[in-house]
């Protein structure tokens, strides 16, 4: 591609849509390891990352595949329950390596409150590591828990019983309950402080 006096071509990452720099830069110069939050549908992810000379240096991580794996935690990875106990076991994680603040690192998601990516940070919140946040942009305890979940799934089953067995049919074929989340969470919850505490 050209270049002229008018005209400069953008980084290749930011003609991808993949970094913001102006972002980065500000992130960059608070100096203190970013915790970096990302999704897909079926997962989330949190890293605590340092940046370096010779590029980011990653110091901790937790991923949501973790709590099945170690936890018992048998429902979707990509939900807010989900992604709070993944932030809960990312905080845990970074406190033990002796961490305690951090700032965060959405990327170029759009910043929507109460969302999975603010979830995340709630959790690692909880876990006793300091960020500084607004206070409206964390979901309410019904979504953490799970409890709305818990609500739709007895609605439906009372009313809908074809659209319920339909909705939840992953969960259902599994053998999973999906009117136990809360009580499910509330067990990986215990669990994951009882190994960090």
């Amino acid at each position: 591609m050209a270049n002229g006096p008018r005209y400069n071509v953008k980084f290749r990452r930011r003609r991808e849509g993949k970094t913001d720099y102006y972002y980065r830069k500000r992130l960059l110069m608070a100096e203190i390891p970013r915790l970096v939050v990302r999704k897909s549908l079926r997962h989330i992810s949190l890293q605590l990352i340092e940046a370096q000379l010779e590029g980011d240096k990653v110091l901790i991580s937790a991923h949501s595949k973790e709590l099945l794996k170690n936890f018992g935690w048998k429902f979707s990875g990509g939900s807010i329950p989900a992604a709070y106990l993944t932030g809960l076991l990312a905080g845990y994680k970074i406190i033990k390596s002796g961490i305690d603040n951090s700032i965060l690192d959405i990327g170029i998601y759009r910043p929507i409150k109460k969302t999975r990516l603010f979830a995340a940070l709630k959790g690692a919140l909880d876990a006793g590591l300091e960020i500084p946040h607004s206070e409206d942009i964390l979901p309410d305890e019904e979504h953490i828990t799970g409890s709305h979940i818990l609500k739709y799934a007895k609605l439906l089953e009372s009313k809908s019983p074809d659209i319920y067995q339909k909705q939840f049919s992953k969960y259902l074929k599994l053998g999973l309950d999906p009117k136990k989340i809360v009580e499910i969470f509330n067990s990986t919850k215990e669990k994951i402080i009882k190994k960090y505490s």
